[in-house]
């Protein structure tokens, strides 16, 4: 008979593995929060569940929280070759917490939470002064604006190709540049270091 892993048991054996950082004891290890109620105050269970998972968004990993219903003021700028729609996909899932009009708690079968995330991890809903999300990022893009590194053939110092390791599904969204499980042990929840700026010159050929 097989056995059942716990969490922390699974966290540990990860770790022996070379996973030296994990979400336990990251920005997103909700695990003492007292609006978390779960049975033991567990960690994984406010994002993903293993049964009746949300579907409404494209690509979520059996996603477990409300969704945002807010309409985005997206970025804009006359230098941008980009199209820019409304967040979707991993992103959406990201600003069903951080545009500050879903309840923290709202997960399972909770919908009338009270806690909502604030300061500035609050982003609300105007993210003209945010880093554009939610778009197709190809050659045909950098086609367009030169300053831009081919996703398909320049490295992300992560293993791969920017394409491989840091678009979903061809396109740039939040988890794109953070690390919402904290693998990567950086601060801000990146997914590299942005010493000297290394992070945002992955993409920018500057």
């Amino acid at each position: 008979m097989k056995k059942k892993l716990g969490l922390l048991t699974l966290l540990s054996l990860m770790s022996l593995a070379g996973f030296s950082q994990t979400i336990v004891g990251s920005a997103h290890d909700f695990s003492s929060q007292t609006w978390n109620t779960s049975v033991g105050g567990q960690i994984c269970i406010v994002c993903h569940t293993p049964h009746n998972a949300n579907t409404s968004v494209l690509d979520a990993p059996l996603w477990n929280h409300a969704t945002t219903a807010s309409t985005f003021q997206v970025y804009t700028s006359s230098s941008l070759n980009a199209t820019v729609g409304q967040p979707d996909a991993s992103s959406k899932l990201c600003l069903s917490c951080h545009d500050g009009t879903v309840a923290l708690e709202n997960f399972g079968s909770m919908s009338t939470g009270t806690h909502f995330i604030s300061n500035t991890n609050n982003i609300a809903s105007n993210l003209t002064n945010d880093h554009p999300v939610s778009f197709t990022y190809d050659a045909a893009l950098v086609a367009a604006d030169p300053g831009l590194r081919n996703p398909t053939v320049a490295l992300s110092g992560l293993g791969g190709t920017i394409a491989a390791n840091m678009l979903k599904g061809g396109k740039l969204q939040c988890a794109s540049c953070h690390n919402v499980h904290n693998t990567s042990g950086q601060a801000s929840l990146l997914v590299k270091a942005n010493t000297a700026s290394a992070l945002c010159l992955t993409c920018h050929a500057k």
